[in-house]
């Protein structure tokens, strides 16, 4: 019997998916599943949900809940981790802040000013999490969903032994999408991607063993409606020659082209991102909504209106429990420490590369040299993940503003005093929530 903990059971939509797929396999359907959240409301939800898929499927997996994650880690054999440190009216203020300073972010929970700051939030959170593994599941393996992916995996796989990987849904997803484009049989394509999470490439990409990246460009180049699709990912593959991981939305604030000036943000980022570009429409408009609307959304699982589905999905932890249960060992792209996997990005930053799992472990493919072009954008995201982590586990707040002076967009739109005087307000409006800066002011 495999034991399965999910810290942050009340992120539904993650817990009810994982859990139908992890169920479909032979070796798992008997799985014991311990929820934990600290939300009384969302884990009782979380709970039911899960009764109603064991029910339902007909299966012998057995499920119990607890606020207390030192109980849900006792013999866990994996844990997985879908948390959010501070809701929407704490983390609003990663990109409401920079707007103030004429930084239109769009996302911003990756990178950036944004992204750092959610970091700084979260590190300790999840540093505590492996702590307790260490203590009640010392050989248990953590599959984390949780972002910002690379700065939070590279702060656990420095300061623990426990095996950990984060997954991303976004080389799958564009794989899959680049395939439509050029009419191509999914079954029929084989790719390699690597780089960091959000900016992986697609160093290879065949159809049939023939490279297939002339029929992207070809694709692109030729039919608006697949240009307009994706806009700012089309532009960096036309202008870089290798196609990069994430959505529009994302990518464009992770370089210095789109989001610089107005007229840029209307021509390349009001259509084809992903997410509405206005930073008001997206946090409060979509999250605010999402708070509010998942009770209804919890009533329509229970009272028969909603069509409950079973079938397996596509989410990488499923396949990945059942190799390590010894089932068939899976390929998929994870984010693991830099031993030499990538030769020209930072040695132990958190690199996303393919993996292949079995009963064994996790074991990483060397993919060596990025291509120049690409590496030189990704390197420098990279240096600032490993600055602004060194900055969180130290408690210097100094390596904080230094990470998001060299950041591309913040660079591309003001001045270091500017940037200095961002990054301080920044740091007051989080200062309950960053215990480990003695002193959050930077001179």
């Amino acid at each position: 019997m495999t034991r399965i903990t999910f810290i942050g059971a009340g992120s539904i939509g993650f817990t009810r998916t994982l859990v139908r797929d992890i169920l479909t396999f032979d070796r798992l359907k008997n799985a014991e599943l311990v929820l934990m959240d600290i939300d009384q409301e969302r884990l009782e939800f979380a709970e039911k949900s899960v009764r109603r898929i064991i029910e339902l499927g007909k299966y012998p997996a057995t499920v119990r809940s607890t606020r207390n994650r030192a109980e849900a880690l006792q013999g866990a054999d994996v844990v997985m981790v879908t948390i959010l440190a501070g809701g929407v009216q704490v983390w609003r203020h990663d990109i409401e802040i920079p707007k103030k300073y004429g930084i239109d972010i769009n996302v911003g929970d990756t990178r950036g000013p944004s992204g750092i700051f959610r970091a700084l939030r979260t590190i300790p959170e999840m540093l505590a999490i492996v702590k307790d593994m260490e203590k009640y599941c010392p050989s248990a393996m953590m599959l984390n969903y949780t972002n910002p992916m690379a700065m939070l995996c590279r702060a656990m796989q420095h300061e623990s032994k426990i095996a950990i990987t984060g997954l991303c849904h976004s080389v799958q997803g564009t794989s899959e999408m680049l395939a439509k484009w050029i009419g191509a049989p999914y079954e029929e394509i084989e790719y390699v991607c690597a780089g960091i999470n959000h900016m992986a490439w697609y160093v290879k990409y065949n159809w049939n063993g023939n490279d297939a990246i002339p029929l992207i460009r070809k694709a692109i180049s030729e039919r608006p409606e697949i240009y307009n699709e994706e806009i700012v990912r089309n532009e960096m593959f036309l202008n870089l020659d290798y196609y990069v991981t994430e959505s529009s939305g994302h990518n464009s604030e992770y370089n210095a082209w789109f989001r610089k000036r107005p007229d840029l943000i209307e021509k390349y980022c009001t259509h084809g991102t992903g997410w509405n570009p206005g930073v008001y429409a997206y946090i409060l408009d979509e999250y605010l909504r999402r708070e509010h609307e998942w009770r209804d959304d919890a009533r329509s699982w229970f009272d028969g209106s909603a069509n409950l589905k079973l079938d397996r999905g596509h989410e990488y932890a499923a396949y990945i429990v059942n190799a390590l249960a010894g089932g068939e060992p899976f390929r998929f792209n994870g984010n693991v420490r830099n031993t030499n996997l990538i030769t020209n990005l930072p040695q132990d930053a958190c690199v996303e590369v393919p993996v292949f799992v079995d009963k064994d472990g996790l074991h990483p493919v060397h993919v060596g040299a990025l291509p120049p072009q690409v590496a030189m954008l990704t390197n420098l995201s990279a240096q600032i993940e490993e600055m602004a982590v060194d900055g969180a586990l130290t408690g210097d707040p100094r390596k904080v503003y230094h990470a998001i002076l060299n950041d591309p967009l913040t660079a591309a739109v003001l001045a270091p005093t500017e940037i200095k005087a961002m990054v301080n307000e920044m740091f007051a409006q989080n200062k309950a929530y960053l215990p480990q800066f003695k002193h959050t002011v930077v001179s």
